[in-house]
């Protein structure tokens, strides 16, 4: 970037003191970016591929609306989802015409935000106030208080939105019958247009808000005092590629802790391939046995034929609040479980026990049957994950600019591991006759590289069967841990030959659990020359920095990675002397050829700058096409709050907007 005077700029953000330390997730291209745009036309390079044409590229992520105070507490998984997407437009001349659109995804508590102008602090408390182990029992409790009143007050009649579900969508984005949704875990899937963006509303498993529906289905909840806690669903939903099931859990506070739904596709084209005994009715709600108490359950695996629950040492407890303990909690020296059950069954749950870790992410599940090279009697069903492992809870506390806390109870001296973030593969065996009191053992556990490995995806089409490509990303010789403690930034996107990788596992089994099948690093990888080796990186250059990569097919493709990956990319030289974003500073996304892992075959130049956030998508032009007709859509009020900016500017509970309370 040529050199400039920063001086005569203008920044996004206010100037501050000198003496201010900025936090990693509200400065830099983490800040939020309050412009938005409708599809603009923007200009590429290089060639694009036809299979783009009609399709658009979305990506999800925080975005807080309020962020005035700027010494609160923050958190990366904290903000207003909002939506990032490139459209890629078929002119009338059959030309590929790309757009740049984002927008706000309108939940409750956005809608309610913005009608209160006096709202300095977001009225969800930030997820590192809730884990800060410093943080005094009284300041939780008081921030609890502040949300709970500011959710009944948008209930009075004076108010102009009322909140009924606390989610803010900012999370993932996938694709299920016919509706694009924004997930994420407090609460059910929101449903958005494609390619505008616009909201539509929430989905509730049988339809969303805004397609007309009169009659009143009991959804996700269901019915009860209990009902909104039972529609939280996981970020991470998974659509069957070859029946479009929809498979997802609710986590909550209260027994049973996990329920466990499955949406069925209603698309005519689902419908002709199964009738009569053969279709099964969605399943709803369904408990989920043997978890013993509340947990932060980000991920599981899903499988053709079968389902795996993760329960972890990583306890989301509000009860602790009264036993004077940390609402989040790590303890290393429990056990690390894994429940598989058949995918119409989960009463038929099997426990895997093993040792403590942490997983946010899985990459892939299938399923498999005994064959000579396992160590396992024939005909044995056996199940696969490979997930993201890490051996601590520090990403959830690095992710708030926090230090994660001494364990008070350590793991056994054997099962100590250094802190790392690994793509881990695992294997289950279900045999034919089992009994309850039988002892599950998992045959394989061990990483496949030593490299570290985040935000995996795959090509959608393989997914829940056994693909050979996952896609992820890394940093530069250090855990995803220690990178997330300065803001992490992904300056490699990697792509693993998991199939190659694995069966050398097991031929030449590494030790279980601590044991790695590719031991080099990242830099060792990056100097190898073989074009035959199962991993490849696309470093970025020096000073730039992507985003999750997800899959594009080639449309007359022959091999599984013969396509392209999408990523936003950022030029960080686009950074004043202060560490901020100049006002002009603008993203790009690039479509690399995922076959050599090397060729940027074109770029995006996008009008605005994309923040570094969390999960994309590719929407193809047959789902963006396909979507189902609805009669309206999410909008602000037209008067934008004014009677409420009355009352709350010097009113009764001007402090409940403006407040951040500390105590000890």
């Amino acid at each position: 970037m040529a050199a400039r005077d920063t001086n005569m700029i203008l920044k996004e953000v206010p100037k501050r003191r000198q003496h201010q330390r900025l936090h990693p997730y509200l400065s830099g291209n983490f800040a939020p970016i309050h412009k938005t745009l409708p599809l603009t036309p923007c200009s590429s390079s290089g060639t694009l591929p036809e299979e783009l044409a009609g399709g658009e590229y979305v990506r999800n992520g925080g975005n807080p609306v309020t962020n005035e105070a700027l010494g609160r507490d923050a958190h990366w998984f904290d903000g207003d989802g909002m939506l990032s997407g490139v459209s890629f437009r078929r002119s009338e001349k059959g030309d590929i015409e790309p757009e740049f659109v984002n927008q706000y995804i309108l939940t409750d508590v956005y809608l309610a935000s913005k009608t209160n102008a006096s709202l300095r602090t977001p009225i969800l408390p930030s997820i590192a106030t809730l884990v800060n182990p410093l943080t005094s029992l009284l300041t939780i409790i008081l921030r609890i208080l502040r949300t709970i009143l500011l959710v009944i007050l948008t209930h009075l009649p004076c108010s102009e939105q009322a909140i009924t579900k606390i989610s803010v969508a900012n999370t993932a984005v996938l694709f299920h019958d016919g509706r694009a949704l924004a997930t994420c875990e407090s609460g059910p899937p929101m449903r958005v247009a494609l390619p505008s963006l616009d909201t539509i509303g929430w989905f509730n498993g049988h339809y969303s808000e805004g397609e007309g529906f009169k009659d009143k289905l009991s959804g996700f909840g269901g019915s009860g005092l209990t009902s909104f806690m039972r529609e939280w669903t996981t970020a991470h939903p998974r659509v069957d590629p070859n029946n479009q099931d929809l498979l997802l859990y609710h986590s909550t506070f209260i027994p049973p802790y996990i329920n466990y739904s499955i949406v069925r596709s209603l698309s005519k084209d689902v419908a002709s391939q199964e009738t009569g005994a053969t279709r099964r009715a969605s399943l709803l709600n369904q408990p989920v046995p043997g978890i013993a108490s509340p947990k932060l359950m980000h991920d599981f695996g899903v499988s053709r034929r079968h389902t795996i629950i993760l329960d972890l040492p990583l306890s989301l407890d509000p009860v602790n609040l009264a036993k004077n303990k940390p609402v989040v909690a790590y303890d290393p020296s429990s056990r690390a479980r894994f429940g598989v059950f058949p995918r119409y069954k989960p009463e038929e749950i099997r426990w895997f026990e093993t040792n403590s870790c942490c997983i946010f992410h899985t990459a892939n599940s299938w399923d498999s049957h005994a064959n000579d090279i396992d160590t396992v009697p024939l005909n044995t069903t056996i199940v696969n994950m490979l997930a993201c492992r890490l051996t601590s809870a520090s990403l959830v506390f690095s992710a708030g600019d926090l230090a994660a806390p001494i364990p008070t109870q350590k793991a056994p001296p054997d099962q100590h591991e250094e802190e790392q973030c690994r793509l881990y593969y695992y294997q289950f065996t279900l045999p034919q006759k089992y009994k309850k009191s039988d002892e599950n053992h998992i045959v394989h556990q061990w990483a496949l590289s030593a490299i570290p490995f985040e935000f995996p995806s795959l090509r959608d089409s393989h997914s829940m069967s056994p693909a050979k490509y996952i896609y992820g990303c890394s940093v530069s010789d250090q855990s995803f841990g220690s990178a997330l403690g300065r803001a992490v930034k992904i300056n490699s996107l990697v792509k693993v030959d998991v199939e190659t990788l694995i069966e050398c596992g097991k031929r030449n089994p590494p030790q279980q659990i601590k044991g790695c099948v590719d031991t080099r690093s990242l830099s060792e990888i990056i100097r190898s020359k073989d074009p035959h080796d199962p991993i490849q990186v696309f470093e970025m250059p020096q000073g730039w920095y992507a985003q999750e990569s997800r899959f594009v097919p080639r449309g007359n493709g022959i091999s599984e990675d013969d396509g392209w990956i999408l990523s936003y990319v950022f030029d960080e030289s686009q950074l004043g002397e202060d560490g901020e974003c100049l006002l002009d500073a603008k993203s790009e996304l690039w479509i690399i050829d995922a076959k050599d892992l090397q060729t940027v075959i074109a770029k995006v130049h996008l009008p605005q700058r994309v923040p570094y956030g969390l999960h994309g998508n590719w929407f193809p032009e047959e789902q963006v096409l396909g979507q189902r007709s609805y009669e309206r859509v999410r909008e602000m009020p037209r008067k934008a709050g004014q009677k409420r900016r009355e009352q709350s500017q010097g009113g009764s509970f001007g402090w409940l907007l403006e407040g951040e309370w500390r105590f000890g």
